[in-house]
């Protein structure tokens, strides 16, 4: 009998968050129990249970006493199949693997969704969280993504203190952030918004983001702001207009390979009589493409552009001079 007054009180706590997140404008401890089936003395008394779930409330000043979940701070629990919690599985295995320090949010995140998993894919998950606690504590990239999360859940603008990569002194900047995006290329997050003092959009690698504080000030993103259209001429995270297309030979060692994945949106794949494969795409900055040609070795040759290809030529030359210079010290 106890366990089934829990398992009562556990979905209706699930029903009442439901109820709460779908009516912003918050709803009365009578209207509470007349939905849930319940006098309102046990709606009070779930109602004090929330702040143990971390789920924020806020309480209207008037005689109705209405109740509601702070915009932005909290989602309501979701039921999954098993082909969909395996997605985010997967999702999960990649973000422990990919992340270099200790965030004790996503260590959360990750537990909970071992909760629920068939024992096998929990087991998995749990090991994950093991090796992520294992890892140095990085509180300040915690509190700062922390923050970022919510301004662009609620709407909210952000000063930010930043070192750019090529900087040598800290610049506190003013941002409304749009979205917030991770990258393939290193495992970093980015948050892209519009920045007043650029009076355009900037992307800022968390990593760099030394402070982050919520202000008061709401902001309103434009109405075509769209981030995943925003990025798909990209390679990793360098938007912009202009296009270039770039052309690479790779191996017929490599073409089974090319072959398996969608590289890119505009990717145009096509076999070239040797057996290899010619690839052809069309992005914003080529340059971030470097760290992946480099990767295939002597298995590529970039065709176009000319600038890429005469930088990789130069690499490649001043890569021989170094083992050279090995082979001539000793080196077998």
């Amino acid at each position: 009998m106890e366990r089934d007054l829990i398992l009562s009180k556990a979905q209706r706590l699930t029903r009442l968050s439901h109820l709460l997140y779908h009516h912003p404008g918050g709803l009365t401890t009578r209207e509470l129990a007349r939905l849930c089936g319940v006098d309102q003395r046990t709606i009070q008394r779930d109602l004090q249970d929330f702040d143990e779930l971390g789920i924020p409330l806020w309480e209207s000043e008037d005689a109705q006493r209405r109740y509601g979940i702070l915009k932005g701070y909290y989602v309501p629990p979701i039921h999954l199949s098993l082909p969909e919690a395996a997605s985010l599985y997967l999702a999960g295995r990649l973000l422990a693997r990919n992340c270099d320090h200790y965030d004790a949010h996503a260590a959360s995140a990750l537990a909970k969704l071992a909760n629920v998993l068939p024992d096998p894919m929990a087991q998995h998950m749990h090991a994950s969280i093991q090796r992520l606690a294992t890892r140095e504590d990085h509180r300040n990239a915690e509190q700062v993504l922390e923050t970022l999360v919510t301004a662009w859940a609620t709407q909210r603008v952000v000063q930010l203190r930043y070192l750019g990569a090529s900087a040598n002194e800290e610049r506190d900047c003013e941002l409304w952030p749009y979205c917030i995006e991770a990258s393939g290329l290193g495992g970093a997050v980015y948050v892209i918004g519009y920045a007043p003092h650029a009076n355009d959009l900037r992307t800022f690698k968390l990593d760099r983001i030394l402070a982050a504080e919520l202000t008061k000030a709401i902001f309103e993103p434009p109405p075509d702001f769209d981030g995943p259209c925003l990025l798909d001429s990209c390679w990793g995270m360098m938007y912009g207009d202009e296009l270039e297309e770039v052309t690479l030979h790779f191996a017929a060692s490599a073409t089974r390979r090319l072959q398996e994945t969608v590289w890119h949106p505009s990717q145009e794949l096509a076999l070239l009589p040797d057996g290899g494969c010619e690839l052809r795409l069309t992005i914003a900055h080529p340059e971030e493409m470097v760290y992946w040609i480099r990767g295939w070795g002597p298995q590529v040759e970039v065709v176009a552009p000319r600038w890429l290809r005469e930088q990789m030529a130069e690499e490649a030359r001043l890569l021989r001079v170094v083992y050279e210079e090995a082979v001539g010290g000793g080196l077998k």
